[in-house]
């Protein structure tokens, strides 16, 4: 998990009236209207500093020079920030800054909203080395919500389109598309330090979300931050369960009936529906998810019962508690011999959280070398009854998406 600020106060200290000295990111940002604000303790709302995390790294120069990026918490609520400083040498990725804000002034360039006239000085560093996680999140989300995401430290899977030959070097302008069609470019400037170094067909790109006007970007702060890199997606995939009413596995278990047939295949449903229910269940696109039942002392199963033919080397899932529901343990497995037989890849994942927490689902991928036909499953263990020790909620699933050899 990251290391975020999440402690800001806003506005009052209602014991005393007092206004307070801190501000967070998401109340800064609100504060703009469409000029440029000079900032002091009235204009700040009393504010006099703020407290970050910086998640950019300017000695790799893929961000405009002497800019770093920044971000905090505060209600659940993650906003960033670019902040142009003296020297952003002095600033390195996982610090916890202090930022005097007192005569610096919120503004806007190329559309993106810049702290500036920030003076070293005015930046303390109280500490250091902190982990810093990004935040997955889905091409559409990210292009409709993209203020939510500004200068925060992101994660985003995709192909890259078209497919690259191999050796292509990462700088430049690459086009990321995920399996709904949605676009959105990776940029790396050509004085970056890994611009030279080769780009994937695939992989879950990590940066920050910049832009310049209308260009919505993610620009990545190390080469490390290419991570997951596979094969291309599978053409059709990822699978998001929309194509039937919801109403065709309406139950948990219909027998027969479990067997759905989707556009990437037939699915065995077994203790799981297809819900329907916006800010409950787990829907990342389209309308529908798969939402699993809870309280089983028996595995439940989403279930392919058809095979991708040639091989995988990545497989992604966006999964999370349904509504207020507790966590839940499930695995993926696969299976080379149509079905047969079963075996896991990768860990149990056992930190679905509720709504209540975050409406954004969480994704999860695994990484494998598998050749030749191979199908998936996603099993929910059946742990019993959820009490003081067992968490056994329902779990919401969608988007899931398979990845050829690589």
């Amino acid at each position: 998990m990251s290391t975020l600020l999440t402690g800001c106060k806003e506005d009052i200290n209602e014991s005393i009236g007092e206004l307070n000295p801190e501000i967070s990111l998401y109340t800064l940002r609100s504060l703009y209207k469409n000029t440029d604000l000079q900032l002091n303790e009235s204009s700040a709302l009393g504010a006099k500093y703020l407290k970050a995390l910086v998640v950019s790294r300017a000695e790799n120069k893929n961000l405009p020079e002497n800019t770093i990026a920044v971000q905090n918490i505060w209600r659940n609520q993650r906003r960033g920030i670019l902040v142009e400083v003296t020297d952003a040498s002095s600033f390195k990725f996982g610090d916890s800054v202090q930022i005097n804000i007192d005569g610096t002034k919120l503004v806007k360039k190329s559309g993106l909203m810049v702290l500036s006239s920030v003076k070293n000085q005015q930046v303390n560093v109280f500490a250091s080395n902190k982990n810093v996680a990004p935040l997955a999140v889905s091409v559409a989300n990210l292009k409709a919500k993209f203020d939510e995401f500004e200068s925060t430290y992101i994660d985003v899977t995709a192909d890259v389109e078209p497919e690259p030959a191999t050796g292509t070097a990462l700088k430049g302008d690459k086009i990321l598309m995920d399996g709904d069609k949605n676009e959105i470019t990776l940029h790396t400037e050509d004085n970056a330090t890994f611009a030279g170094q080769s780009i994937a067909p695939s992989a879950s790109f990590r940066g920050i979300a910049f832009r310049e006007g209308d260009k919505l970007q993610i620009r990545m702060q190390d080469y490390s931050d290419m991570a997951y890199a596979s094969g291309k997606l599978y053409a059709g995939w990822p699978e998001t369960f929309d194509a039937v009413d919801a109403s065709v596995k309406g139950s948990y278990d219909m027998g027969e009936k479990n067997d759905v047939s989707f556009p990437t295949g037939q699915w065995k449903l077994y203790q799981a529906i297809l819900g329907t229910t916006a800010g409950r269940d787990r829907i990342v696109s389209g309308k529908n998810a798969i939402r699993m039942q809870q309280n089983l002392s028996v595995d439940g199963h989403v279930q392919m019962n058809f095979d991708v033919p040639n091989g995988a080397s990545k497989v992604t899932l966006w999964y999370g508690s349904y509504y207020t529901d507790r966590s839940c343990t499930f695995k993926l497995e696969y299976s080379t011999d149509q079905g047969a037989t079963w075996k896991q890849t990768g860990e149990s994942i056992a930190d679905a959280h509720p709504t209540s927490q975050s409406m954004n689902s969480k994704q999860a991928v695994f990484l494998m070398n598998v050749q030749g036909a191979v199908r998936f499953r996603i099993t929910k263990l059946g742990l019993g009854t959820s009490n003081n020790v067992i968490n056994n909620g329902r779990l919401g699933l969608d988007d899931i998406a398979i990845y050829k050899s690589y």
